[in-house]
């Protein structure tokens, strides 16, 4: 911008002072004052719009870029499976056509189905196993069943004095 030194700002003050006389001056520097902060303000905020302008344009370009390389990523995924598919298509029909040849109907077979009447090697598969152990259940007071409220009462009022 304009350089005004000290002698410039003195020399415009001397004619001002002239000019528009002793009584006026005040009001008026105050108001060029006013004027001037305004100019400062207006200056800022434009200069705030134009670096948000270019803030949102390097942010809508980075988001462009990041959806290229994610679409770049998925396409590739996409072909990687699609090979990998066509690679095990034929071991899948070769394996249907191999265990087909081997299940006849009527006949058994061990590899492929257990014998009627054989037990599940698992426990007791109905029952539910808790997941907490019953020590610590126990232990810390979790209750295991469901009590009304009159219950609860009961279980937990002190005895009554024998008569």
């Amino acid at each position: 911008m304009i350089d005004f030194g000290f002698d410039k700002l003195a020399l415009i003050g001397a004619v001002a002072l002239i000019v528009i006389g002793p009584e006026k001056l005040p009001k008026v520097a105050r108001t060029v004052g006013h004027l001037l902060g305004k100019a400062q303000r207006y200056v800022a905020d434009v200069k705030a719009e134009v670096n948000r302008s270019m803030e949102v344009e390097e942010l809508q370009k980075m988001r462009r870029d990041v959806e290229s390389a994610a679409r770049n990523v998925e396409q590739t995924v996409q072909q990687e499976l699609r090979d990998t598919q066509a690679a095990l298509d034929p071991g899948w029909e070769s394996l249907d056509n191999a265990v087909q040849s081997i299940e006849t109907p009527g006949a058994y077979s061990d590899t492929l189905r257990e014998p009627p009447g054989a037990k599940s090697p698992r426990k007791n598969w109905r029952a539910k196993q808790a997941a907490v152990p019953q020590w610590y259940r126990q232990r810390h007071g979790v209750r295991g069943h469901v009590q009304s409220g009159a219950a609860r009462v009961a279980r937990f009022r002190p005895p009554r004095p024998s008569r």
